[in-house]
Parts: structure tokens; C-alpha cells; sequence
């Protein structure tokens, strides 16, 4: 059993994989940070389903806002081979390349911070690009849902948007690559539930003025390590009282005479959980 949730500016919508395009609405009473710190948050939402109003209309290519609460939004980086590569060509200038082939074999994985809950942007919203950055990339993203307990019961799509010009210059500069107004996308949607397929696809597509100049796609297959070892890393050592997402890495990565352009439209497809959509903006 699994759940879609959806989180509007007016109401939180309920939609069960087992009657798909049948929303509920989740009452007034739904809060997010209630999910993220409930000890078994599928039966929390299976019952909060159950008991929700029936047969309400919702349009889910509308903007809406990101499922969260009061969740911090960290991201796990090189965790598939593709990123490992694409990060040592942006750093070998500055002789940085020899950290990401490390921190790929090491047995701790690269976590960072990546964005509060007020600053992540939802579906059909816009993201930003630095206007102090020359190479900018969006990086699609299976996103876990971990839970206060640090047990990963949900996933999203997440966009890590990312300065590679200011990220390549020196690595001590990640943060400022990855941390600023826009950065960080999540949606369309949470979906409560089992993982996916290890084949499941993620893709991604950007368009500009109508015509696509981008398109890539990988699988969860190709991540280097399981969900459960980077929901660990991440909680160890480390108090979530609200539970946190947890970006775990790209796979897809444009080529290097690529950078995203203002109103440029981006969009991240995950099976199962649908599209996010982004346009760009700069910052």
C-alpha cells in the first residue's frame, strides 16, 4: 500500500496508489511534521486516508507547495558513478578532482546542508541560478523521506540546483554553490510506501523557448549505496525532531558546454511519483 500526498495553498490532498485520480481531502487537522514524527508513518497516513472526505476535485498540474513541514532538505553528493565523473572534470583546474574519485570509494559518504524548509521552492515554481555563477546546473534527485526515528518511509523528486563554475573554482565553496535563494526544489507530491524498483527511472528534460536542449535519464539502479546506509550517515551523530529529506545524488549530468539560461522550464520525471516542474529564474 501507498500514498501520494499533495500539498496545495489551500488543502492537503490524499491519493492512494490502489484508486489513482481519486483525491481525499486530509482535513485541516494534517500537518506534516505529525507524519514525519510518527513512529509507523505509512499507518498514520493509511489512517488519516481512511477517514478523509471522499471524492473532492484537485487538478494536479496547478502550482502547489512543497510536502513539507519543518524539515531540513540535506543532499548526498558522488553517489553515482556519472557524478563522480562530472565533479572531477569541474574541479581539475583547481586540482580538487582527486577528493570526489575518495569520497566515491569511501565507506562515509558526502552529505551537506542544503536548505531550510521555508526556502524550498514546489511544483511550478521558480528556481534560481546565481547571477555571480558562469555553469549552472539542475541536478534531478531521488529524495527519501526519513522520519524523527531515522527510518526512510517516503520519497519525492528533488532538484538540487547547482553553481558547477563557483563548486569547480575550489570545493570549500560547495556551500555557496548549493545554498542559496532557489536552490532547492521538491514535488510534486510525497509518496508514503515501500520503495520503488531498483529499475525505476528517473529522466529529466529542459526547454527553452519551446525547444528542448537538454535531456537525460538514469535509474536507482546506478546509486552506489542503499538508502538505509545514507539515512544512517546522515542521522548519525545528528537530531532531527522532525524527521528530514535526504537528496541522494544525481546520475544525470549535462555536458560541460551546458548552463541552464533564464526561463528555461525544467522537468523531473520519477515513475510513481509523477513531474516537477521548475522554471528558472535569476538570483
Amino acid at each position: 500500500m501507498a500514498f501520494r500526498i499533495f500539498n496545495t495553498s489551500t488543502a492537503v490532498f490524499l491519493e492512494s496508489f490502489d484508486a489513482p485520480g481519486l483525491f481525499r481531502h486530509a482535513g485541516p487537522e494534517f500537518r506534516f511534521n505529525d507524519l514525519f514524527t510518527a513512529a509507523d508513518p505509512l499507518a498514520y497516513i493509511t489512517n488519516l486516508y481512511e477517514s478523509a472526505s471522499a471524492g473532492l476535485s484537485f487538478d494536479p498540474e496547478i502550482p502547489y507547495q512543497a510536502p513539507i513541514g519543518d524539515q531540513e532538505v540535506w543532499a548526498a553528493g558522488v553517489t553515482y558513478f556519472r557524478s563522480r565523473t562530472a565533479r572531477m572534470e569541474e574541479a581539475e583546474v583547481a586540482g580538487g578532482d582527486i577528493f570526489y574519485d575518495k569520497v566515491y570509494e569511501a565507506p562515509r559518504p558526502e552529505l551537506f546542508f542544503k536548505s531550510t524548509a521555508a526556502k524550498v521552492r514546489g511544483m511550478l515554481d521558480h528556481v534560481g541560478i546565481r547571477h555571480d555563477s558562469t555553469w549552472d546546473v539542475p541536478e534531478p534527485e531521488f529524495t527519501l523521506a526519513i522520519n524523527a526515528g531515522g527510518k526512510v518511509f517516503g520519497y519525492t523528486i528533488g532538484n538540487d540546483m547547482s553553481s558547477r563554475s563557483i563548486e569547480g573554482e575550489n570545493p570549500l565553496y560547495l556551500p555557496q554553490a548549493k545554498n542559496y535563494t532557489g536552490a532547492c526544489a521538491i514535488g510534486p507530491c510525497l509518496v508514503v510506501g515501500p520503495m520503488p524498483s531498483p529499475e525505476t527511472k528517473i529522466s529529466i528534460t529542459i526547454s527553452r523557448g519551446g525547444q528542448e536542449v537538454f535531456s537525460g535519464d538514469t535509474s536507482l539502479s546506478q546509486i552506489k549505496r542503499s538508502f538505509d546506509e545514507l539515512a544512517g550517515w546522515l542521522f548519525k551523530c545528528n537530531h532531527f525532531p522532525t524527521g528530514a529529506y535526504l537528496m541522494t545524488g544525481t546520475g544525470v549530468v549535462p555536458d560541460s558546454d551546458f548552463t541552464l539560461q533564464v526561463d528555461d522550464e525544467i522537468a523531473i520525471t520519477i515513475e510513481g511519483v509523477g513531474t516537477l516542474r521548475n522554471t528558472v529564474e535569476k538570483v
